[in-house]
């Protein structure tokens, strides 16, 4: 660790390490693939059909793994349980405890209503212990008749609506959580929700349209290029709100000009200048909104689109988590002093380290990987006009 002028003792480490930005990045990539299907049903958008039950499924891996994080975080993990167990609906931190269970709950509902005809057919063709498997999963429900299938459909419809902001609240609060804390001038903005949220959608599209891409590429889903186009659409619109409200955020640190100007602009002009305004700025938000901007406005052959809008959201991956890491590990690398600073290099194989945050980030990937064995994305796309 590196100091450099004057550091309160209390100040001297950085707590929040690497977990806690990878954290918010992979509920944030829940809320992004959910707020997708959530196009579909609730706003009509018949286009984006064919990646519907892949984001509800993406959604689900992502949330399960989603508390991972913060567990390897704590030193006693099992006290995470006392959230449920003696619940204080004050306190910032535990409303996640609160709001992810409520989510999950929403989140496995529509799913299980999604693939109930898959299961139940399944369940039909198997025999011995994957009939018992396949009957587990139906839960003893095995009516599949057109009356039954439009009544799934109507909750379908209320549970996106009823998800589409408890996705949102679930994102949204991490921001909250940054931007309540009055003691840290780099978390405590009004825009923190707004940005943590922003960028959640962005990633989160991003990442199913990587994934789409890939399943298409192998023969596992039905391909649409009006779909993907639809989707680098609204990533396009989406990016654009981010932008917005991250260049307002900095504004109004220059603006305000507060006594914490001098640590701030310090942090953006020194000591974040090569993960904030190079890499996060310059590459990841540059580059992603000129070939989006480009792609959509200009009449380029489909692989080109296709090629370029992969690359967009690849871009957009890498700044969203640069963006946090920006924020959780530069909001720590200043001395409540306001002058004195420290560095942060995390190691590979330590608890909360690079290694570690790897295999967590690629977890939820293993558990798609096997979701999609069990589960079909391949019929709905086939129903898509």
């Amino acid at each position: 660790m590196i100091y450099t002028e004057f550091s309160f003792p209390n100040d001297m480490h950085i707590y929040w390490s690497l977990m806690i930005v990878t954290y918010p990045f992979i509920t944030g990539l829940i809320a992004g693939a959910f707020v997708a299907s959530a196009l579909y049903h609730v706003f009509g958008r018949d286009e984006l059909a064919p990646v519907n039950r892949l984001a509800l499924l993406t959604s689900l891996a992502f949330m399960l793994c989603a508390t991972l994080p913060l567990l390897n975080h704590l030193g006693h993990p099992e006290r995470a349980f006392n959230i449920m167990i003696t619940p204080n609906f004050r306190s910032a931190i535990a409303g996640f405890g609160f709001i992810y269970t409520f989510y999950l709950t929403v989140l496995a509902l529509e799913v299980w209503l999604s693939y109930r005809p898959d299961i139940v057919r399944a369940y039909h063709q198997s025999a011995g212990l994957k009939k018992r498997f396949w009957n587990a999963l139906a839960l003893g429900t095995h009516n599949v008749s057109e009356e039954a299938l439009r009544l799934d459909a109507k909750v379908i419809y209320v549970l996106s609506v009823i998800g589409l902001p408890a996705a949102c609240t679930l994102h949204g609060y991490v921001g909250f959580l940054f931007g309540s804390l009055k003691s840290n001038p780099w978390w405590s903005t009004p825009l923190m929700p707004q940005v943590f949220l922003l960028s959640a959608v962005i990633s989160g599209m991003a990442m199913l349209m990587l994934i789409y891409l890939l399943l298409a590429w192998r023969g596992l889903t039905t391909w649409s290029f009006a779909c993907f186009r639809s989707m680098a659409f609204f990533l396009w619109l989406f990016l654009v709100f981010y932008i917005v409200s991250e260049g307002l955020e900095i504004l109004f640190f220059f603006y305000e000009s507060s006594d914490a100007w001098y640590v701030i602009s310090t942090l953006i002009f020194d000591k974040l200048w090569n993960t904030f305004v190079v890499l996060q700025i310059g590459i990841g938000v540059t580059i992603p909104f000129v070939l989006l901007s480009y792609l959509l406005m200009a009449d380029v052959k489909e692989r080109t689109f296709i090629a370029l809008t992969a690359l967009s959201s690849a871009v957009i991956l890498f700044e969203v988590w640069m963006m946090r890491w920006n924020i959780v590990i530069g909001g720590q690398q200043f001395s409540k002093s306001y002058v004195g600073f420290r560095d942060f290099h995390p190691e590979w194989l330590e608890k909360e380290g690079i290694l570690p945050a790897i295999l967590l980030t690629l977890l939820p990937l293993m558990i798609l990987t096997v979701l999609l064995k069990l589960f079909s994305v391949k019929d709905e796309a086939s129903r898509a006009k």
